[in-house]
C-alpha cells in the first residue's frame, strides 16, 4: 500500500523532535559542567550542542515542508525542502568544526588551570547518549531515505567525538598533572578533524539531490521490473532522480511496432503500476514509447 506523504513522514518528524530535545538537555548540562569545571573542551563542546539545536531545528522544519503534498504551485512535491535542510545542516558542520578546531588552537597557546575531575563523568555520560542518539538516528534515516535525518545522526556523532577526544584530553591533563592542560585541547583539535571529514563525505548526497544527480542505485531493479511486464520487447534507457523520500522515474519502452496507440497506452500503464507496486517508494513513472527494432 503507497503512504501518503505527511505518512512518510511521521517518523523522521519524531526523531527529528527527540533529537531536538536531547540537545537541548545535553547542552545545559555540558556548559553548566564546562564553567564550573573550569573545562573548556566541556564548555567548547556545550556550544557544539546549543549548534545542535538549530540544526534539529532546520532538520524538523525541512521535514515539516517535504511532507506536504504536491499542489499547483510544486506538481512534483516539495521533497526538495528535506535536501535543502540535508545540505545546510552538513554545512553547520562544517562550522562546528572549523570552529572547535580555531578555539582549540586558542586555548593551546593560552596558559590555563587543570579542569575538575567530575567533568570528566559528565563527558562519559553525553557520550553514551550521543552515541545511542546517532546509532538510533542512522537506523531510522535509512529506513526512511531521509538525508536530513542521516546528516541530523552525524551532527549526534561528531558531538560524541569532541566528546570522546574532550575526555581522553582531561585524562590525560589529570593524570600527569602540571604542564599538561592542554592535553584536552589537542584532542578537541583532532576531534574537529575528524568532523570536517565526515561533513566532506555527507555534503554529496543533498547536493546530488538537488542538481538531480541520477540515483542510478534503482536503475536495474527498474530495468528488471518493467520487462517482466507483458508486451514489453525492451527497455532502451532508465533515468532516475530523487526528491526527498520519493524517486521520479523517465523510461524508454520498446513495444510491438505493429500494435495500435491504445495497446501501446495500456502497455505503459501496466508498466507504470507495476513499478510502483514492487518498489513504494518511487513517486511517478513516465514512459515513452518506442517501436521496437527501429532506430530512436
Amino acid at each position: 500500500m503507497s503512504l501518503s506523504e505527511p505518512e512518510r513522514y511521521s517518523r523522521p518528524l519524531r526523531f527529528a523532535i527527540v533529537g531536538l530535545l536531547a540537545n537541548a538537555l545535553l547542552a545545559g548540562i555540558k556548559l553548566a559542567a564546562g564553567i564550573l569545571g573550569n573545562c573548556y573542551a566541556l564548555i567548547a563542546d556545550a556550544v557544539e550542542s546549543f549548534a545542535d539545536i538549530g540544526s534539529s531545528v532546520i532538520t524538523w522544519t525541512g521535514l515539516s515542508l517535504a511532507a506536504r503534498p504536491a499542489d499547483e504551485n510544486h506538481p512534483y512535491g516539495h521533497g526538495k525542502a528535506e535536501a535543502v535542510a540535508a545540505l545546510t545542516v552538513t554545512i553547520m558542520l562544517f562550522i562546528a568544526g572549523a570552529g572547535i578546531a580555531i578555539q582549540a588552537v586558542r586555548e593551546i597557546a593560552t596558559p590555563h588551570q587543570l579542569p575538575a575531575p567530575f567533568t570528566l563523568w559528565v563527558l562519559v555520560g553525553v557520550i553514551v547518549v550521543k552515541e545511542a542518539m546517532f546509532q538510533l538516528a542512522r537506523r531510522v534515516g535509512r529506513a526512511s531515505g531521509s538525508a536530513a535525518i542521516l546528516a541530523d545522526a552525524w551532527h549526534h556523532r561528531s558531538d560524541a567525538i569532541t566528546s570522546v577526544a574532550a575526555a581522553i584530553g582531561i585524562s590525560i591533563a589529570l593524570w600527569a598533572g602540571p604542564g599538561y592542560e592542554a592535553a584536552d585541547d589537542w584532542a578537541a583539535l583532532f576531534a574537529a578533524g575528524v568532523i570536517l571529514v565526515n561533513a566532506a563525505q555527507l555534503i554529496r548526497g543533498p547536493l546530488h539531490e538537488l542538481l538531480d544527480a541520477d540515483a542510478g542505485e534503482i536503475r536495474d531493479r527498474v530495468r528488471e521490473s518493467a520487462l517482466g511486464v507483458a508486451g514489453v520487447r525492451g527497455v532502451e534507457k532508465v533515468f532516475a532522480r530523487k526528491s526527498g523520500l520519493r524517486i521520479w522515474i523517465d523510461m524508454h519502452l520498446e513495444v510491438d511496432p505493429n500494435i495500435d496507440v491504445r495497446a501501446a497506452h495500456r502497455i505503459a500503464h501496466d508498466v507504470k503500476d507495476h513499478v510502483r507496486r514492487k518498489m513504494p517508494e518511487i513517486a511517478d513513472v513516465l514512459v515513452h514509447i518506442e517501436p521496437a527494432g527501429e532506430s530512436a
